[in-house]
């Protein structure tokens, strides 16, 4: 198993007069929050093993490379949508596979966080089609028990619920959430093409409620969708300029369904999915890189590509929310054969950092019950 090592720096021979050492940066410069396109733009643009092996060499000096989060996803609401998000199955415009469900009973949803739990998955993450929460009340009071249970398990909880008002995310950090994804998708230049029934701005007002309620941010987007370089560029130069990078930054490669109006749309190369990654990882280094939807048709050697690049969570389970997902099984199985180990509950710094005295109050109790705690 593979750890992080420090390097040290030798001098084998004196450096000319004329070339001064270029002066030291401390992990507070390197974890920047001012990057410009361009400076995105030459780092995507390298050739693809020096890109590689610099986003490795990044990966190391932030992140244990030998720990990987597992997540589990389940649908809790199924299909309906309002939106016309042009790669979902869900949206209620078109004829899809997919058919419209309520919100699920609180039972099923605690009975396969257990089940996600016992697989070793430490993030459970709950996803509703909803455009937004409003005239949803008793919806939302079940959603805050779901939330609340599932926290008491000892795992991180994560919610996907379309737009939220700032009220409601204090009620769901209260309720005891962990983080609240709520992808960009892409850049705002072509977001428009994707997606005409919620702006840009208005998925940027969700993610500051979010920010502000203390949650943690999970925000990333979806390849494939007919986007150019500059648009892949463009979405990672919009998340790694936010006040705080996100907690975690989903990449999803489109999954191309039936009834959509990308059900056309051509998979996107491995490439393309390996350099994003890895431009990811070095413009936010401390960030969680979620490989997510679509992992499933990578071989074990392009997943590999992947994690050196600078992944380091995946989904796992029976599926994702519509889509195919590798089993537990198969990716424990994989992850063992490479020497990873899965991450703990709120093993990441700046998500045990956001939960603050709950967490410590939490691993109290568990401690005077004589649990385990989950840190």
């Amino acid at each position: 198993m593979f750890r992080s090592l420090a390097i040290r720096h030798i001098h084998l021979a004196r450096s000319l007069a004329t070339h001064a050492a270029p002066p030291a940066r401390s992990a507070a410069q390197i974890t920047r929050n001012d990057w410009t396109k361009e400076e995105i733009q030459a780092i995507y643009d390298t050739p693809l093993l020096d890109l590689i092996f610099r986003s490795a060499s990044v990966h190391r000096e932030h992140n244990d490379p030998s720990k990987v989060q597992l997540c589990t996803l389940m649908n809790i609401k199924t299909g309906g949508c309002s939106e016309d998000c042009s790669y979902c199955s869900q949206s209620s415009r078109y004829s899809t596979p997919t058919t419209a469900s309520r919100l699920v009973d609180i039972q099923p949803v605690l009975e396969a966080a257990r089940k996600a739990k016992e697989n070793g998955s430490t993030r459970f993450c709950m996803g509703a089609a909803w455009r937004d929460l409003a005239g949803r009340k008793r919806g939302f009071e079940k959603i805050l028990e779901m939330v609340s249970e599932v926290r008491g398990m000892g795992m991180e909880v994560c919610t996907t619920l379309g737009m939220l008002s700032p009220e409601q995310a204090r009620r769901l950090k209260e309720a005891g959430l962990t983080a609240y994804n709520h992808n960009l998708d892409t850049s705002r230049e072509f977001y428009p093409k994707v997606i005409t029934t919620r702006s840009y701005d208005e998925r940027l007002d969700t993610i500051t409620a979010v920010r502000d309620a203390g949650i943690s941010v999970c925000s990333g987007g979806i390849l494939g969708l007919g986007e150019s370089d500059a648009d892949r560029v463009g979405l990672i130069h919009e998340v790694s300029n936010m006040p705080e990078h996100p907690e975690s930054f989903p990449v999803n490669a489109l999954v191309p369904i039936p009834g959509t109006p990308l059900e056309g749309n051509d998979p996107v190369s491995v490439h393309i999915l390996v350099r994003t990654i890895a431009t990811a990882r070095i413009a936010m280094p401390k960030t969680i890189i979620r490989l997510a939807a679509g992992r499933n048709t990578l071989s074990e050697s392009e997943q590999a590509m992947c994690f050196m690049a600078g992944a380091n969570a995946v989904f796992t389970g029976e599926q994702m929310l519509t889509t195919p997902c590798s089993p537990w099984d198969e990716d424990k199985a994989m992850m063992g054969r490479w020497g990873l180990d899965g991450m703990r509950s709120f093993e990441q710094v700046s998500v045990a950092k956001k939960e603050g005295e709950r967490l410590q109050l939490e691993e109290f109790a568990a401690t005077s019950n004589g649990a385990t705690s989950p840190i």
